[in-house]
Order: structure tokens, then sequence, then C-alpha cells
């Protein structure tokens, strides 16, 4: 096995890891949205801003 391989092996396994986390966290937050009994964002426009964060 060249040592080529072995980078284009780990490159692919690393860009795996990172969509499969993207997708995860873009299902998390899709699913809060939806929730309407979730804390809101101190970002939000009906929220304080001086408020607790929501993800804390």
């Amino acid at each position: 096995m060249d040592f080529t391989y072995l980078v284009v092996i780990l490159a692919l396994v690393t860009m795996l890891a990172v969509i499969i986390f993207a997708m995860v966290s873009k299902a998390k937050v899709e699913a809060r949205m939806k929730d309407e009994n979730s804390t809101k964002s101190t970002l939000a426009a009906d929220k304080s801003s001086t408020g607790k964060s929501a993800d804390v």
C-alpha cells in the first residue's frame, strides 16, 4: 500500500465524518425550530437579547 492511498483514504473518511456531523446538526436544528416549547435564541426578534442563552 502506497502512502498516497493512505492519504486519500484518510481524506475521504474525514469528509464523510464532517458530512455526517453536519446532517445530524441540521436535523437537530430543524427539530428545535419546529418545537413550539423550545427556548428561543437571544437573536430571535421576539426575545430579549439580555436573557439566558438557549444552548446553556
